[in-house]
């Protein structure tokens, strides 16, 4: 830190499971252990040196260490790490459900002897968890055989399951408990198209570094989206790629491939997995109405 070479610091863990920062996935070890600019990153380790966490941020009304920091958790890190290896980016799972915690009125009302568990407030329908036969006002228990002890735990927990799995979650519905099995789908989101220069044995499909995502109500109302439009939004485009260079930016909406309309980001994957030629006819919605594009990866690579 502030460049004068290797430091080691040392102090206690004040807790786990610290959240409320206003991150998507947030499950850190809270220490004392002084973190400043320069050695956030650094490893949080045991008595034994086992590695615990990685130093990541601090609470400071100054800028400096002020005896509360926070460390990602050595099974977050290497999950995400894995992900990136094998991937090239994190791929989590997906339910379908709005979640909320319980407090003592809604466990009164839902017939809990305690506060533990997670409500259903809604289901997305023809989501996984609408598929699975989970409700609203379902109070999760259980998920794939842990505690869900609380949103950001259950939250923690689908989102580190392989999209595709099928997992037990178990739920108290009108005083009685049952067990559903759930097959989890991607993240929407975190669909990606091929990757542009990735090289593979095989054919590597079309529209090479677009990812794409399902168009749901609010990125409708973010990007001002008239309700007609149906398609896949484009939410990257890497640098230097043919897609860029034929004018495509993130927030276009894909509406057909070849004269074929896409209705959501799975469309979008499965019409550009085999082609027949490296020139891809899109139709895209883009504030101002729709216009045709063509992309010729032809002559890439």
């Amino acid at each position: 830190p502030f460049r004068i070479g290797e430091t080691v610091t040392m102090g206690m863990v004040s807790a786990k499971g610290r959240g409320n920062m206003g991150l998507d996935y947030e499950d850190f070890i809270q220490t004392d252990a002084a973190i400043n600019p320069g050695n956030s990153g650094g490893a949080l380790v045991d008595a034994d040196g086992r590695l615990v966490g990685i130093n990541t941020a601090i609470l400071s009304r100054s800028g400096g260490n002020q005896g509360i920091g926070f460390a990602i958790p050595t099974n977050l890190a290497r999950y995400v790490m894995v992900n990136i290896v094998q991937n090239g980016r994190v791929v989590r799972g997906y339910l379908g459900v709005l979640i909320q915690d319980l407090n003592p009125p809604l466990a009164r009302q839902f017939n809990l002897r305690q506060n533990t568990g997670v409500l259903i407030g809604d289901v997305t329908p023809g989501g996984p968890a609408d598929k699975g036969g989970l409700k609203s006002g379902d109070v999760v228990l259980d998920f794939a055989g842990k505690a869900a002890s609380d949103s950001r735990a259950l939250k923690i927990q689908v989102a580190e399951t392989h999209p595709g799995s099928t997992v037990p979650v178990r739920v108290l519905r009108d005083g009685a408990e049952h067990t559903l099995h759930v097959t989890l789908a991607q993240l929407p989101g975190s669909e990606n198209l091929a990757k542009a220069g990735e090289e593979t044995s095989g054919d590597q499909g079309t529209l090479n570094g677009v990812g794409v995502a399902d168009l749901d109500h609010q990125t409708r109302q973010d990007l001002s989206v008239p309700d007609r439009v149906k398609g896949a939004v484009i939410t990257e485009i890497e640098p230097d790629s043919a897609a860029q260079e034929a004018g495509l930016q993130p927030g276009d909406v894909i509406e057909a491939i070849n004269r074929q309309p896409v209705q959501n980001a799975q469309d979008a994957v499965r019409l550009t997995e085999h082609p027949k030629s490296k020139v891809t006819l899109l139709r895209v919605w883009s504030k101002g109405g729709s216009r045709y594009v063509v992309v010729d990866e032809s002559k890439q690579g």
